[in-house]
């Protein structure tokens, strides 16, 4: 079973807590709130995407490239995977 799965609904509470801070974030600028508040606002969003980032890496990284029953080629193929993706997300 994907981590994804197992984890789901753990996961989509983080996400469902990312969004409200996502609207949280929209509501102090729509109310012009003082830059101060927007940019702790903006700190904790990126904090919890990072930690989200982190649990999933971690679990991919876990059960796809730690696995023992998985092929040298396809511990490779899932190494490249998971470097592409971290590219992506660094830049």
């Amino acid at each position: 079973m994907a981590h994804t799965i197992k984890f789901k609904k753990q996961l989509l509470t983080r996400v469902r807590r990312i969004k409200g801070q996502a609207e949280a974030l929209e509501k102090a600028l729509e109310q012009e709130s003082e830059c101060a508040a927007v940019l702790q606002q903006i700190a904790a969003i990126r904090g919890a995407i990072n930690g989200l980032m982190a649990e999933v890496l971690e679990g991919h990284i876990r059960e796809h490239l730690g696995a023992d029953d998985i092929s040298p080629r396809q511990r490779s193929e899932d190494l490249e995977e998971v470097v592409r993706v971290l590219h992506s997300y660094l830049r």
